[in-house]
């Protein structure tokens, strides 16, 4: 008997030993080749004002979606994780001035922006709606809508308030520095509807139930939301869509997606293309 115990204890050890071993062995990886703004860290350009993608929690520090697999991304990489929390308006700018190496915001693809920045690849699914006032009895079309007498509101430099412009052109397009401003406008009175992201909507009515909603007609656009890195930096979009690609396989980027999101994922593009 007391030769098995003295067996197993040799192979545990032995095993320890080795898991141990195996630690020490993994080497640092050499983030030199990264280009970033300041060497040991990651820097990244963010508004926390989109809960619960992403947000300031209680205690006043970055939560949600974005900044957990950010906070996997530094550690996976051996890196410091620095945010710097910016309007939203600022961080295209921002990201050309080299303020940051990387902008989490679930920024969507335009012509526009990818002449000044690089898209790393999708994280985020996201679906457009028009969304009303709850005694609003507009018809749900898009003529409906797109008359002289709207005033509809979005996100100051978002997708969005593109939307509102080709598509509801003949209406009155009132920007906001703050999503929730633009939601209160139209919870006010103060104006029409609002073209946001679904899930915005959905975190404002679970908040304040009853004020706003949506529009019953097709969604203006579904879409996913990028990573972006600054222009010519193929080095840091290569990795980033690497490690994007490898939690995505392992299902990593689901189970942070519906722990802090509250509902499902749906499926990202594969990473096979």
């Amino acid at each position: 008997m007391q030769k098995k115990l003295s067996l197993l204890l040799a192979t545990a050890l032995s095993l320890t030993a080795v898991l141990m071993g195996s630690g020490a062995a993994s080497a640092k990886e050499d983030t030199s080749k990264l280009n970033l703004v300041k060497p040991g860290h990651l820097v990244v350009g963010m508004t926390l004002q989109f809960p619960p993608q992403m947000y300031l929690n209680a205690a006043k520090q970055p939560a949600g979606y974005d900044y957990q697999l950010l906070r996997r991304l530094a550690r996976d990489l051996g890196l410091k994780l620095e945010i710097k929390n910016m309007d939203f308006a600022g961080l295209i700018p921002g990201l050309v001035a080299k303020q940051f190496d990387l902008v989490s915001v679930g920024l969507g693809k335009n012509p526009d922006r990818e002449k000044s920045i690089l898209y790393v690849r999708e994280y985020m699914p996201y679906s457009t709606i028009l969304v009303t006032g709850k005694n609003n009895t507009t018809r749900p079309t898009v003529e409906a809508w797109n008359t002289a007498g709207k005033k509809i509101t979005a996100l100051q430099g978002s997708l969005a308030a593109g939307y509102v412009k080709s598509t509801f052109p003949k209406a009155t397009l009132v920007e906001f520095p703050l999503q929730d401003a633009a939601f209160l406008e139209v919870a006010s009175g103060r104006a029409d509807a609002i073209v946001a992201e679904a899930n915005l909507y959905g975190f404002f009515n679970k908040n304040n139930p009853g004020l706003l909603k949506p529009v019953a007609m097709p969604n203006l656009r579904n879409y996913f939301g990028h990573w972006t890195v600054q222009l010519g930096n193929d080095a840091l979009k290569t990795r980033l869509a690497s490690w994007l690609c490898e939690k995505q396989e392992a299902g990593i980027v689901k189970a942070v997606f519906r722990q802090q999101m509250g509902y499902k994922m749906p499926d990202l593009p594969s990473c096979s293309k």
